[in-house]
């Protein structure tokens, strides 16, 4: 799965700027900024990583199912889990 980090607590202007994010091409471990917001490339990440994060109580963890996307919401970041398989712009 790739994860795309978004480094900002506030849910209404991660919920402003995600569709950007997601249709923005980014290279591995590139950073980006949008609207003020660091975004970056994390990578792929195992999918046990996901599921050991879902456990914790301080993760929010959302879906988006039309597009199988995980989000998951801890501290001051947001982390966006898209399959690998999955083109990114829609």
């Amino acid at each position: 799965m790739k994860c795309i980090s978004v480094y900002t607590d506030n849910f209404e202007l991660f919920s402003d700027i995600y569709e950007t994010v997601i249709a923005t091409e980014l290279q591995e471990n590139e950073e980006i900024e949008v609207e003020g917001v660091t975004v970056s490339d994390s990578g792929t990440v195992p999918e046990n990583y996901l599921d050991k994060m879902k456990v914790k109580p301080e993760v929010v963890v959302m879906k988006v199912k039309d597009r199988n996307i995980t989000i998951l919401q801890h501290g001051k970041v947001f982390e966006i889990f898209i399959p690998t398989d999955q083109n990114m712009v829609h």
